[in-house]
């Protein structure tokens, strides 16, 4: 599986943003598509999931303000975020599990993407 994430920018503290991620290489209905972060100097934080048939799990820090949702058609996960904070800095990256189950740390996801870097000015 190869996974292709981008959309990532700066924006205003309140903004919003959007990010996506591609997949190609393997059926991508089939996978359990995550989101995770990593701002400098921190280890990787797991950030909202989405399973095969839609289920969806998020971190406390971003419940009610990040929405996870998938395009089958398109083979991309998506990450709508709104309310930023600058504590919402980081990289963001896209992972995939062929496990249909809701994996919140980094060593449980197979595939990573590359990564798209967020930054949220006060």
């Amino acid at each position: 599986v190869q996974l292709q994430a981008s959309g990532g920018g700066l924006v205003q503290a309140g903004g919003s943003l959007r990010i996506s991620c591609e997949a190609s290489g393997r059926t991508f209905s089939s996978l359990t598509m995550a989101w995770f972060r990593q701002a400098p100097g921190k280890e990787r934080e797991f950030v909202a999931t989405i399973l095969r048939y839609g289920s969806t799990y998020y971190a406390d820090s971003v419940k009610g303000r990040f929405t996870i949702s998938r395009d089958n058609a398109k083979n991309t996960v998506f990450l709508q975020m709104h309310s930023l904070k600058p504590e919402d800095t980081a990289v963001y990256y896209c992972g995939a599990n062929v496990d249909n189950y809701p994996y919140m740390r980094p060593s449980e996801y197979n595939y990573w993407g590359q990564g798209t870097q967020v930054t949220v000015s006060s």
